[in-house]
């Protein structure tokens, strides 16, 4: 108990910020945004969600460490800068099951997609990379 009471002391992981939505892709259906926005935008956006849980450590420094992952890796809320990104790897680690982590789909059921819903939003960002790709990224 005395761990985890100064656990709590460790500043890490409660710096909630949410940085200005400074431009998204233009979608290709509001399908495809809102199958991303269930799955994806938690990490991958500056829309983050930070539940009551993102308060308690030591569960606060994982959920830190993974928002910050992912939106180093791309950020749908930062489309107007250079992005790490291609459809390829989108589809596969959607495919595979690899995103949204299973560790992720537990406590956020909504992002479990269903295959069509996996098949949907794979072929929806596909076409969205396409006509509408990072700024300096690929598509």
């Amino acid at each position: 108990m005395a761990l985890f009471a100064l656990a709590q002391a460790v500043p890490y992981g409660r710096s909630h910020s949410n940085p200005p939505v400074t431009q998204e892709p233009k979608w290709d259906s509001p399908q495809t945004r809102e199958l991303a926005a269930r799955a994806c935008f938690d990490c991958h956006s500056n829309l983050t969600k930070w539940r009551w849980y993102s308060n308690i450590a030591p569960v606060s420094w994982l959920i830190q460490r993974d928002v910050d992952g992912g939106r180093s890796q791309f950020n749908f809320s930062e489309w107007d800068k250079p992005q790490d990104v291609s459809a390829g790897d989108l589809a596969d680690s959607i495919r595979s099951g690899s995103m949204p982590p299973w560790f992720y789909v537990l406590p956020h059921p909504g992002a479990k997609l269903n295959a069509a819903e996996k098949l949907a939003l794979i072929r929806g960002l596909a076409a969205t990379l396409a006509a509408s790709p990072p700024k300096g990224g690929g598509g």
